[in-house]
């Protein structure tokens, strides 16, 4: 038996002020995004905007539904409208933010399993590792540099090849 560990490191910033100005800036859109998020039923609304690697900047909002399994994410909103809009463009940096109208929004949150998965699978598709930076509407701000690494041991396009 071999035992083995999984580790990544990760940047955590006191307030939004101490990032530089474009992390600033793309963060502060996806706050603002979520002001279009859909959310009547859990009240979570979250706000997902990414720079392109061709500059080109892409925004996405939960939409959830009274089917609740039907609902969808903001990142994977995100990513479908890259990928339809700029089909192949790797996305540089996205940042995610949640306003909690039930409670306080003032630490990050993770992207979910499904969103983890979608992540990785858009970077394996684009080739570039993308970074997120994570955040409530105010407090601590995490910049991870590539989002694969919230997915260890990850599945992929490579397993299902014969």
């Amino acid at each position: 038996m071999v035992k083995s560990s999984v580790h990544f490191e990760f940047e955590v910033f006191d307030s939004i002020d101490q990032l530089a100005t474009a992390d600033k800036e793309l963060l502060l859109s996806a706050r603002k995004v979520t002001e279009k998020a859909y959310a009547p039923y859990s009240e979570f609304l979250v706000g997902a905007v990414a720079k392109l690697s061709n500059g080109e900047m892409v925004s996405g909002t939960n939409q959830e539904n009274a089917s609740y399994p039907v609902g969808i994410c903001a990142e994977r909103v995100l990513l479908a409208s890259a990928a339809m809009l700029h089909p192949n463009v790797p996305v540089s940096t996205m940042a995610i933010a949640y306003h909690n109208l039930k409670g306080v929004s003032d630490k990050p949150v993770s992207p979910c399993g499904m969103c983890r998965q979608s992540l990785h699978e858009y970077e394996e598709r684009t080739k570039q590792p993308m970074r997120l930076i994570l955040s409530g509407m105010n407090g601590k701000v995490f910049i991870i540099e590539n989002a694969g690494l919230l997915l260890p041991l990850s599945f992929g396009n490579a397993d299902l090849k014969g």
